[in-house]
């Protein structure tokens, strides 16, 4: 591992994309038991978290390694990585300023951090290597759990279903309309073996994609056997940070940083303070300012931007069909471009398989998203959503300005609520030409959101201050409650006191145990910043780009570091 140490340049230009998908949506495997108890069993599937392993059972490297990297400090308490920042790639970075020849930096940047990330990669073809999936343990759980009935029994005989015994697991790099065959069969398995006739599923981030896929591709299954679907975290109709950061959207804002930083803070990811001062010594450690600074502008955004996506993209997570399902509708067509270059290049003739795959969930869901769940409520699926706020997109993003879970804009989590920014409300004009129109009570107190422009508006809610990787025991309830029910929940008959709730965080080391209450005028101010709508004149464009980029690198240190420390 000591020559991974050395990935110079290339991991500081990697961590504008490691920023926007290291944040993994695990879920707590509770016990909770609905109020109401099931009849059905649930099944849950969520995003990526799970480990991978190769063939002869070696865990693969994945992004929560970084942590054990970073804390790779010599006696003298330097950093091998940050020391190896300026050599490695610098030779190539050189012969692409003086020469205008970048092929060199961009083959060698796929390379370093491609030896990284080898064998969680699939091949050009969007399969896996070397053997790589889940854990053995965890494809015999499912085993056990699909082929032998999970009831539990009251005293009088009476069978019920006693929450999260039902996970599928999967490999979550995988095409989700693959993925979405298998989750079929397993609904199938868990139908023979249970004797119901029906389940419900509840589905975060990733897992989302899968079901909309099986919701896509077996609609006469799902009528027949699914009695409800509840999203939480959904990125089906895209999520930013995996979006824009490959499709030319990238916008480095020192401000949004400096939110981010006390939105992290706030919710005990690390602390503030360890941060800022790991940035100030970070210019000096690398001496990247100084050799940046010569590099026209044009230069910078072009070459290291726009022309390092696709070797970047290539050789960390754009080899995984089911991160390429949270690139949005909108931000497709030029993320292809970014990433496999324009139709007849050498990538597209390269990753032809891969990007068939790409393609044809692209057609297949992508583009039908709405009328897909629309079909499914149409014939008869219990359907609700949750969708979280209070934070803004990642720093790295155009559209960081959006309200958002931290990685997905309210927008697209609740399938079209219209919303203000975090620098305004919705205007007083709109409210009341709404409240006029009897929209009213759609709106939230904080005035940010407007619900009735939802897909669903009755069965969707807003929790505002839990953030996307935090799956909280209220917001279980509600989502098992959504699956299981006999009837479709609306917000009138829903376990939860109101369409917008306010979650605090009681116990920082274990944020699911907060609680929540009915949004109001009062409580509804929960955001970790004041955000001022104003540019910092004092820095020129490429003077912040590169503070923004060493803090990047500086601040993934303090993440990972945080996070390996508590295992």
């Amino acid at each position: 591992m000591k020559g991974y140490f050395k990935k110079s340049l290339s991991l500081l230009l990697a961590m504008i994309l490691l920023a926007g998908v290291c944040a993994p949506a695990f879920a707590k495997e509770t016990q909770w038991i609905s109020q109401s108890l099931s009849d059905i069993p649930v099944i849950r599937i969520s995003g990526d978290g799970e480990k991978l392993y190769d063939e002869d059972g070696n865990k693969v490297f994945h992004y929560k390694d970084f942590g054990s990297i970073f804390k790779n400090d010599d006696d003298d308490g330097d950093n091998e990585t940050l020391r190896a920042v300026a050599n490695i790639m610098m030779p190539f970075l050189i012969q692409g300023m003086l020469l205008d020849n970048w092929d060199p930096y961009y083959e060698n940047l796929q390379k370093e951090i491609g030896e990284l990330f080898e064998h969680s990669l699939l091949d050009k073809d969007g399969n896996p290597q070397y053997g790589t999936d889940i854990s053995p343990d965890r494809q015999e759980k499912m085993e056990r759990t699909r082929h032998n009935d999970q009831a539990w029994r009251t005293g009088d005989g009476t069978k019920y279903y006693v929450h999260d015994r039902y996970w599928f697991y999967y490999d979550w790099r995988l095409d989700p309309i693959e993925t979405a065959a298998e989750f079929k069969a397993y609904i199938d398995d868990i139908l023979a073996s249970t004797g119901c006739s029906q389940v419900g599923v509840v589905a975060s981030c990733l897992g989302t994609n899968v079901v909309t896929a099986y919701l896509a591709v077996y609609p006469e299954h799902a009528a027949a056997h699914v009695r409800g679907v509840a999203y939480d975290g959904s990125v089906v109709a895209g999520a930013e940070m995996m979006s824009e950061a490959i499709s030319g959207k990238f916008n480095i804002d020192p401000a949004a940083i400096d939110r981010a930083l006390l939105d992290c803070n706030a919710i005990g990811m690390f602390n503030v303070d360890e941060f800022v001062n790991i940035t100030l010594e970070m210019l000096d450690e690398t001496g990247i300012f100084e050799n940046m600074l010569a590099i026209p502008k044009k230069a910078i955004y072009y070459r290291i931007v726009k022309g390092a996506t696709s070797a970047l993209a290539l050789s960390t997570f754009y080899t995984w069909p089911n991160y390429w399902a949270c690139v949005s509708k909108e931000d497709y067509p030029t993320a292809m471009e970014y990433v496999f270059g324009p139709e007849g290049s050498e990538k597209r003739t390269e990753y032809a398989g891969l990007i068939a795959k790409i393609e044809n969930y692209n057609t297949v869901v992508r583009q039908h998203v709405p009328e897909i769940l629309t079909q499914t409520v149409n014939n008869g699926v219990h359907f609700g959503v949750i969708s979280k706020y209070g934070f803004q997109t990642l720093p790295i993003c155009e559209t960081n300005y959006l309200v958002s879970d931290q990685f997905a804009s309210v927008g697209r989590t609740s399938f079209g609520a219209t919303t203000g920014t975090i620098y305004q409300d919705l205007s007083d004009e709109y409210i009341a030409e709404r409240t006029a129109a009897g929209f009213g009570n759609y709106i939230s107190p904080d005035g940010q959101i407007d619900a009735s422009t939802c897909l669903f508006p009755e069965s969707t809610w807003f929790i505002k201050g839990s953030s996307h990787s935090n799956w909280s025991d209220w917001e279980l309830r509600l989502l098992y409650d959504i699956a299981s029910s006999k009837e479709q929940l609306t917000v009138e008959n829903a376990c939860w006191p109101s369409r917008f709730v306010v979650y605090s965080y009681t116990n920082p080391d274990e944020a699911s145990d907060g609680e929540i209450e009915t949004m109001t005028a009062l409580n509804c101010d929960t955001e970790n910043w004041a955000a001022e709508n104003k540019a910092d004149s004092s820095l020129t464009a490429l003077q912040k780009a590169i503070k923004a980029l060493s803090s990047w690198f500086r601040w993934i240190k303090a993440l990972f570091s945080k996070l390996f420390r508590k295992g």
